[in-house]
């Protein structure tokens, strides 16, 4: 089902401060920064060879990465998981018994994505990917 890790996310304060730590001080390449309006956040990816990591800066202090942060703190996110057929994959989860955020996909950053409730992995929220086609 899952084909590999995509990338890590990674919920800060502010993407300029993470983007100081990780790619000016650790080296880390910045590939892409953009506003996510419809998910009241900021989102920058970074390439750690084998992966990504993502960073999630709320822009929007209702949305449920502001709660994250305001109840947690910075820190890991997610895991995401790429799937060839995010459709396919969620019905096979969902036959498992798998407590589901998303029981359809929507649309993230790069393609069709779904959340597993972290109660359902130990903790750990899982996010599959079905990425779109013009993203490698």
């Amino acid at each position: 089902m899952f084909t590999k890790i995509d990338h890590i996310g990674v919920v800060v304060n502010s993407i300029d401060e993470a983007l100081a730590t990780w790619r000016d001080t650790l080296g880390f390449a910045l590939l892409e920064r953009k506003a996510v309006p419809e998910h009241g956040v900021e989102v920058a990816f970074l390439d750690a060879s084998n992966g990504t990591i993502e960073f999630l800066a709320p822009t929007d202090p209702t949305s449920g990465t502001a709660r994250f942060l305001a109840s947690r703190g910075e820190g890991t996110h997610h895991i995401c998981f790429a799937v060839d057929d995010i459709a396919a994959a969620l019905a096979q989860l969902k036959e498992e018994g798998v407590r589901l955020i998303d029981e359809t996909p929507r649309q993230g950053v790069h393609g069709l994505v779904a959340f597993v409730h972290p109660k359902a992995a130990n903790g750990v929220m899982i996010e599959l990917l079905q990425k779109a086609p013009h993203h490698p």
